[in-house]
């Protein structure tokens, strides 16, 4: 047999007429096999011939209408049964990608998001498809712009404005920005709290180099006050826990920062109002199906909120 009949009769294998030849060899009659595959007796008699004339050997011998499989056909039989576990496998694994029973899905964010909000949303991401593995990775502003461009991620969350033309961004929190003072502290009676009301009070402030620093920053010459910093962390979780500890006030994201509300402290507006947004942020325009599905639970979770 040449090459080019050899390709040929490959691509004419048809798995149903596998499927019967294999139940064949297991049950010993074609009655008996098509019965088990949901065939009519005549349909099934024509996928083995079909079968035949595709490998292009006999495989069974035929006496007096009973089948004895040739030794050509024992020879088949085995790989036969591989494929066909194989077919099997493929269509399970297709299904549970589609019903979202296996697949892996990679988040970056930055640790205050993660430490936040994220986390929940992790939580009722995995309550609805809990095969699918999720990984949550961290970083800085940089760090996780880049993990998601380099599609080392699936997706990430970045605050705007993104300023990379390489990823595709869709808004899904903003929010002002909040002063946590500790529960006994005089401000704490306040209903909202200004740069010269915080003149000389200790503050807990984001790093250096951040957007909403030197927006914090600017806030502070614009009303001619020197601001106290006694502490700079990188994080919400430290900022609201060192409040809690009657360090000093931390100025912050209010959404973020409502994570890590607790007796010893109190949020209250700061002003101006700082307006602070943060995207959904792929390097494809049309985002993974396990990425669409983390993001509609980011809105639902937000929505409620």
């Amino acid at each position: 047999m040449g090459k080019a009949t050899a390709t040929r009769t490959i691509k004419n294998f048809n798995p149903r007429a596998m499927e019967i030849f294999r139940e064949v060899v297991r049950m010993g009659s074609v009655t008996s096999a098509a019965k088990k595959v949901g065939l009519g007796q005549p349909a099934a008699s024509r996928l083995i011939a079909q079968f035949e004339q595709d490998v292009g050997f006999e495989l069974f011998h035929r006496d007096k209408g009973r089948l004895t499989l040739s030794p050509d056909g024992l020879l088949l039989y085995d790989e036969v049964v591989r494929a066909l576990d194989n077919i099997a496998r493929v269509r399970i694994l297709a299904s549970d990608i589609a019903e979202f029973r296996s697949g892996q899905l990679r988040i970056v964010a930055p640790p205050s998001l993660l430490e936040g909000f994220l986390s929940e949303i992790a939580a009722d991401f995995l309550k609805l498809y809990p095969k699918v593995r999720l990984t949550l990775e961290s970083g800085g502003v940089d760090t996780v712009k880049a993990m998601i461009a380099s599609r080392a991620v699936d997706a990430g969350f970045v605050k705007l404005p993104l300023e990379r033309v390489d990823l595709t961004a869709e808004s899904i929190l903003e929010c002002g920005t909040t002063c946590v003072i500790p529960a006994q502290h005089e401000l704490a009676q306040a209903k909202s709290v200004d740069a010269v009301a915080l003149r000389n009070v200790p503050l807990i402030l984001l790093g250096l180099g951040s957007s909403s620093r030197a927006q914090v920053e600017a806030a502070f010459a614009t009303a001619g006050v020197v601001p106290t910093v006694l502490v700079e962390t990188h994080t919400i979780g430290s900022a609201c826990a060192l409040a809690a500890r009657g360090v000093g006030v931390a100025i912050v994201n209010h959404a973020l920062a409502s994570a890590y509300v607790r007796d010893q402290i109190v949020l209250r507006p700061f002003l101006p109002d700082i307006r602070q947004d943060y995207a959904f942020v792929t390097a494809d325009p049309t985002p993974s199906r396990l990425a669409k599905a983390f993001l509609e639970c980011c809105k639902a979770s937000l929505l409620n909120k």
